[in-house]
């Protein structure tokens, strides 16, 4: 199978570099993780260049469905920094997907457009204190009254709640014996009255903050019922679906773009240090260490875009995609690490950049479903025949 760049890949690519060294070089990029800030103005202008539209269909303003595209704007923009490629997956991919798949025709016709135009971003309302990867398990609870629906709860590692113009927040919304009949989502606007944010000081990832959402007597007009009507208790099905492949391929290629930065830097690192009267690139252990690297990041590249072409086909992909989620996520930590190392003493300073690369890699595994949870996964649709 050919992976080769189409022209067209090629173009975009050119362009996203383009736009990352104008108005993303490196000084801002290390300020936006020091003051935890999300370039607002920045995102503005990359709305400019049509790319949000990736994942919206035309006839409500966007260029069409293409993942691979989609992948390809999160990977560069990782490249050089989070603040921005987190919030471009919270509006082309977590606000623009959804809606295409199970928002109702109002909700895509209204919020649509936006996407598009990149003025609107949803957050994950989705894992509480105590709630992890056993989504089915939520404890946050809605309850339909009238025409309004009124939530009760917590949600915990909400990123983005702060930037956000809706939380994207599973409740359950029936009794709590069927697990999976009696959950639902619903769209709440960070400032609706009762809802309260609160930052978590993470290592990385800055720009889109971490936080804890709690929901105290929460009103929300029962049109924010993600699908409307149709959608009240099938908030699992929306879970499950195809989007769910397609965030595995989000965070792989976040990694993918992350690993290029750290193993471009430690590439001209080694060939500018001078330790015993030559560059640190011609001592052997550099050199395998960098073509470990370089293997490790191609194989990640190969992954993610054979994967990405599958879900743009709707093919079945869920084995494919978890493999990509867990190679590319490990192998993102890995790189950054090994990076480190070639930087030695510099690579703990935090004036070099692949001290950040460290801090934004070690979340990766984490984040879109741990890595035990993908081999989890591989081997259960595997032995199912998905």
């Amino acid at each position: 199978m050919d992976y080769a760049d189409t022209p067209e890949v090629t173009q975009l690519r050119d362009l996203l570099r383009r736009f990352v060294d104008r108005e993303m070089p490196r000084e801002a990029a290390a300020r936006w993780d020091s003051e935890n800030e999300f370039p607002r103005e920045v995102f503005r202008k990359l709305a400019s260049l049509g790319v949000m539209g990736l994942t919206v269909p035309e006839e409500y303003g966007g260029a069409g469905r293409d993942i691979v595209s989609t992948m390809i704007v999160i990977e560069e923009l990782s490249r050089r920094s989070l603040a921005v490629s987190v919030p471009y997956i919270m509006s082309a991919c977590y606000a623009g997907m959804n809606l295409v798949e199970y928002g109702s025709e109002r909700q895509k016709r209204d919020l649509l457009p936006r996407v598009a135009q990149g003025e609107l971003l949803f957050a994950y309302g989705l894992t509480e204190p105590d709630v992890g990867a056993d989504l089915a398990s939520v404890k946050t609870r809605a309850q339909r009254v009238g025409d309004k629906v009124v939530i009760n709860g917590a949600k915990r590692f909400c990123s983005g709640a702060e930037i956000c113009d809706y939380i994207f927040t599973l409740v359950r919304s029936g009794e709590e014996g069927d697990r999976y009949r009696n959950l639902s989502v619903v769209l709440v606007a960070p400032d609706t009255p009762g809802v309260s944010i609160t930052r978590i000081n993470s290592m990385g990832m800055k720009g889109a903050t971490t936080t804890d959402v709690s929901f105290d007597n929460v009103e929300v007009p029962a049109s924010q019922i993600f699908g409307g009507d149709e959608g009240w208790h099938r908030g699992w099905n929306m879970l499950i679906g195809s989007g769910l492949d397609v965030e595995k391929l989000e965070v792989a290629a976040v990694a993918t773009g992350v690993a290029s930065a750290a193993l471009e830097d430690a590439w001209a690192y080694a060939q500018e240090r001078q330790q015993f009267g030559k560059p640190v690139s011609e001592f052997q252990s550099i050199r395998h260490k960098l073509a470990d690297m370089k293997t490790q990041l191609h194989a990640a590249k190969l992954m993610l875009y054979h994967s990405a072409r599958l879900a743009n086909a709707h093919q079945r992909c869920a084995v494919e995609t978890s493999m990509t989620k867990l190679f590319a996520a490990e192998a993102a930590k890995a790189i950054a690490l090994e990076c480190q190392t070639i930087h030695g003493a510099y690579g703990y300073v935090k004036e070099v950049a692949v001290e950040r690369y460290v801090r934004d890699a070690l979340l990766i595994p984490i984040m879109g479903g741990s890595s035990a949870i993908q081999r989890n996964n591989i081997y259960k649709w595997t032995e199912a025949g998905m």
